[in-house]
């Protein structure tokens, strides 16, 4: 019997299915549907005997689905039906008792939490082999000097292996954001029923332990309609892809016959349909392509939950092409961005002539003035005096004559305030004067690769 007089309209059976895009949580769903028979029989509600069967269909269904074999059928609407209808023609009537003391709120909720909780720990993974090549080539790099930017204008000089050390702790709080997020789908939904709880006494915990879940959700409505760690994990992925978008712009950027600090490994690059001699940056440019396509993906799952009334609504379907997406979106790009840093080879000649413009040195200058007791406004204001002289002559600033210094401060006056001038133009002291803590000294770095290197080894397993 149905409570329904007439059939779905096939345009409402199409929007409502999603069989197309939630078979891959198959594994997921087949893992609880074993843990929740053993715990039915574990507490008298279902025959040992009947769990026994149960588990064994399982195993079947699972095997079928992993060897492509699995007669799914049109009217097929989501994967949890499909393997309850499969088993239930393996095991016969039996088969019916598997959704004794659960709903399929309940069933999908833990299904998504699982899924996430591997995505976020898989990402961890990944976010960890970048940083290991950033580590590396950083270490390789130490004492590169090169110029940093503001407003993509020569601002300071750096040295590269400081440079790439940036995108390493960008990196590491993006690792410790999926730590976060794979926690909090550590709290298991199954048991919650379709939201008031179920008329069984059974064993949360028990199917919790199986499961690999840390706890269980102690609120059965906040269990059926929660989807908080799936925004926490689409928010570690839209950040981590932000940072990757950054890395894929200077990759872009460097790798320009404007720039020319590196050159892309051809593994990673591509070529031009009608110019034969172009060598495109084209995945570092889709790491710039892709960041946006994953915070959309966050943006529209809080579209999903803005409003929304407990418990569940069937706008929370919406919530698995995100995931999915973002998951496997982000995994290539971290695999690219390892790919392109283990091979990206840097050109020490060119780097070292572009941190070689005297001009970046000119905040070291004023700095000089401010160590001879001038405030640095007034310090600032000088040196841009010195700069405008040197750019409307067409010279570099250490081609001012100390006379010229004179008109300009006091404190270039004589021969050792001019000595002091010059001796800051040479490129080293640009370079080493940097001493504060996280600053771009050699002192100053080692002390960073040192701290980066335990902060990596630190990562769980390891």
């Amino acid at each position: 019997m149905s409570r329904f007089s007439e059939p779905q309209h096939p345009d409402f059976q199409r929007l409502n299915a999603s069989i197309d895009f939630d078979r891959r949580l198959w594994p997921f769903d087949v893992a609880q549907s074993k843990a929740h028979a053993r715990m039915l029989a574990a507490q008298g509600i279902i025959p040992a005997g009947d769990a026994q069967v149960l588990v064994e269909g399982l195993d079947a269904v699972a095997r079928e689905l992993d060897q492509g074999r699995f007669p799914f059928r049109d009217d097929d609407e989501d994967i949890h039906m499909a393997i309850e209808r499969r088993l239930t023609e393996i095991v016969g009537p039996v088969g019916g008792r598997l959704h004794t003391a659960r709903s399929r709120n309940d069933q999908v909720a833990t299904d998504v939490a699982m899924y996430t909780r591997q995505a976020a720990e898989g990402a961890q993974q990944a976010v960890e082999r970048v940083m290991e090549v950033l580590l590396a080539r950083a270490e390789e790099h130490l004492d590169w000097p090169m110029p940093g930017y503001t407003h993509l204008q020569r601002a300071q000089p750096v040295y590269l292996g400081h440079h790439l050390l940036a995108y390493f702790w960008m990196l590491s709080r993006d690792r410790a954001r999926f730590g976060f997020a794979a926690r909090e789908a550590g709290r298991m939904p199954l048991g919650a029923g379709a939201l008031a709880g179920v008329s069984f006494d059974t064993d949360r915990r028990m199917v919790a332990a199986e499961l690999g879940f840390q706890e269980i959700a102690p609120n059965s409505l906040d269990a059926v309609s929660g989807r908080d760690f799936l925004l926490d994990y689409l928010g570690a992925a839209a950040t981590c892809a932000t940072h990757l978008s950054r890395l894929g712009a200077e990759l872009v950027l460097w790798s320009s016959e404007e720039f020319r600090f590196c050159e892309l490994p051809d593994a990673w690059s591509s070529g031009s349909s009608i110019m034969p001699q172009k060598k495109n940056p084209d995945a570092a440019e889709l790491l710039r392509a892709k960041a946006p396509r994953i915070v959309a993906h966050l943006s529209a799952m809080h579209g999903v939950m803005h409003a929304l009334p407990l418990t569940y609504n069937k706008d929370m379907q919406e919530d698995k092409e995100h995931l999915f997406d973002a998951d496997d979106t982000l995994r290539l790009c971290l695999a690219a961005a390892a790919g392109m840093l283990a091979g990206v080879r840097f050109d020490a000649e060119r780097l070292r002539e572009a941190a070689g413009d005297e001009m970046i040195a000119a905040t070291d200058i004023a700095d000089l003035l401010v160590k001879h007791g001038m405030p640095f406004r007034q310090a600032h204001g000088v040196v841009a005096g010195l700069v405008r002289a040197a750019v409307e002559s067409g010279r570099v600033l250490s081609q001012l004559t100390p006379q010229e210094l004179a008109q300009h401060s006091d404190a270039f006056a004589g021969p050792e305030g001019a000595r002091a001038y010059y001796e800051v133009l040479s490129q080293s002291s640009w370079l080493e004067s940097k001493v504060s803590q996280g600053g771009t000294s050699l002192p100053r770095l080692r002390e960073q690769l040192a701290l980066a290197r335990s902060v990596l080894d630190e990562a769980p397993g390891r």
